[in-house]
């Protein structure tokens, strides 16, 4: 369960990349990520479809691109 602060928001990372960037494809990420991301999901299903079951490495990528708030530009760079 996500730990609500003060302020009215969740400070989950998981809860953060899913709320920012849920809409981005699979297929995008795995332009940045490679072939095994997310594997056994198609290409056209979001993140927050599948941010729950991703495998312990394709959820560490995630969680150090947002961290060090380079995941924005990867997704941005991938998506053109």
């Amino acid at each position: 369960m996500k730990a609500k602060e003060l302020d009215g928001r969740y400070r989950d990372k998981d809860g953060a990349i899913g709320t920012k960037h849920g809409n981005t494809l699979v297929g995008t990420l795995r332009k940045i990520y490679g072939k095994g991301f997310a594997a056994g999901y198609p290409d056209s299903t979001t993140l927050s479809e599948v941010l729950q079951q991703l495998n312990e490495t394709s959820l560490n990528q995630l969680r150090r691109d947002h961290g060090t708030g380079h995941l924005d530009h990867k997704i941005g760079e991938a998506s053109k």
